[in-house]
């Protein structure tokens, strides 16, 4: 099964699988959002819109999502937010160049067939000088973790990757500078992470 098909499945009970769990989390990474000033924010794999109530009001935001079934179930959370809903694929994103000030990667460069692909685009979209926010879970460089590298082989075709270590990824994206990585859930299994793009 493939990943549009897992999610266009799991939509109506994705909230119930991941909300609790992860709202702590997803408010405390998006507090680094600017709390003033009108910037453009993408929302990368917005999927049922559970970030929008911890999104600061004065921005435009787009957020994307691969599935229709994820975006209809953002619309009753917009609220009185400046948003727009596109579906599209985060490895190849339909937006022009330094378009954004912020890109917001909550639980989906780990999901993607190809995470470099991924943040290279978000990396690619946002201006010199703006910024990515992750979260998400990733491997320690040289960890074994055999379970969840055996889960793997099943769970990268149907809902998410378990293998991806954060720090091989980035290192495919030198534009992009490590500011913060914090352990959040799971014994440090998930990250919050704060990326600047490098102005040269």
């Amino acid at each position: 099964m493939s990943l549009r098909r897992t999610y266009t499945v799991i939509a109506p009970f994705y909230d119930l699988l991941v909300a609790a769990a992860t709202k702590s989390v997803r408010a405390e990474s998006l507090r680094q959002l600017p709390q003033q000033g009108n910037l453009n924010i993408l929302i990368n794999g917005i999927g049922t819109g559970l970030d929008l109530p911890h999104l600061p009001s004065c921005h435009r935001y787009i957020g994307l999502d691969l599935t229709a079934n994820m975006l209809s179930r953002v619309k009753p959370r917009i609220g009185s937010l400046c948003f727009s809903l596109v579906q599209g694929n985060s490895m190849s994103l339909p937006f022009a160049s330094g378009h954004f000030d912020y890109a917001v990667l909550h639980l989906i460069l780990a999901v993607v067939p190809d995470p470099l692909a991924c943040l290279r685009e978000a990396a690619r979209v946002v201006r010199p000088g703006g910024s990515i926010l992750i979260l998400d879970k990733f491997l320690k460089p040289g960890e074994a973790a055999w379970i969840r590298r055996t889960l793997n082989l099943l769970a990268q075709h149907t809902v998410t990757r378990l293998d991806v270590v954060f720090e091989e990824v980035l290192a495919g994206v030198p534009e992009l500078k490590l500011e913060a990585d914090v352990p959040v859930l799971a014994g440090g299994w998930f990250r919050s992470i704060r990326l600047d793009k490098r102005s040269f």
